[in-house]
């Protein structure tokens, strides 16, 4: 049988021969794994090991809150408030094609701690969903854009070995798709629960800028220079 990653179309880019370590970077709705492949060479990763960057394409299926458009999706949506009531075997289908990812990447030499998931909104939610109940300790997890999905299990489910993984989450003060609201509820819950969260906001929409984008090299150039 193949793995669920055997479905999904992948970009992959190595800042240099052998990577040493892995950013797998999830898209957000409608999108797909081109959107974030221009934002690798703003970054400043220099005197940084070689790095991989993973952009895996999620699935199409019909979302319903764009009236059952067939587009691309990590999960279904039913309503814009996004927590009211959540597709949770969507979500817990892509979390395993996420780890599949990753499973992929431990098997191409590079181990779990030098691997960093990322994602903006719906992928900024895959990252929360799989990265804390992930078994093995990641490097860490880059959240930009999105919220904390399946909240009230996460206390069950989450796994120890990403108790202290550091988590970058970022957000538009203005963003009208995931509001800031729902962003900092996300972000509370987590610190509730121990998590180390490096918060950044910017004014901007539900997309990415500038400053974020010097901010995510740092962050990451600090999270895979160990």
């Amino acid at each position: 049988m193949s793995s669920p990653a055997a479905l999904l179309h992948t970009i992959e880019i190595e800042t240099a021969p052998n990577p040493a370590a892995a950013v797998i970077w999830l898209h957000g709705l409608g999108a797909d794994g081109n959107d974030f492949v221009p934002i690798v060479r703003e970054l400043d990763l220099s005197g940084s090991q070689p790095i991989r960057f993973i952009f895996p394409t999620a699935p199409t299926m019909p979302v319903t809150v764009n009236g059952g458009y067939v587009m691309r999706a990590w999960y279904d949506i039913f309503g814009p408030d996004l927590v009211r009531r959540e597709d949770e075997p969507g979500l817990r289908a892509s979390q395993a094609m996420v780890e599949a990812l990753i499973a992929k990447e431990k098997a191409r030499g590079i181990p779990a701690e030098r691997i960093v998931l990322a994602g903006f909104s719906q992928g900024c939610a895959m990252t929360l969903q799989t990265g804390l109940r992930h078994p093995e300790k990641l490097a860490g997890l880059m959240c930009l854009s999105g919220y904390l999905p399946l909240a009230g299990t996460l206390a069950a489910e989450a796994h120890s070995a990403n108790q202290t993984t550091p988590v970058f989450m970022a957000h538009g003060r203005q963003d009208p798709v995931v509001v800031m609201q729902r962003a900092e509820q996300s972000r509370d819950l987590l610190n509730t629960l121990g998590y180390q969260i490096e918060w950044h906001e910017y004014q901007m929409q539900h997309s990415v800028c500038q400053e974020e984008i010097e901010d995510i090299g740092h962050w990451l150039a600090r999270v895979l220079a160990k």
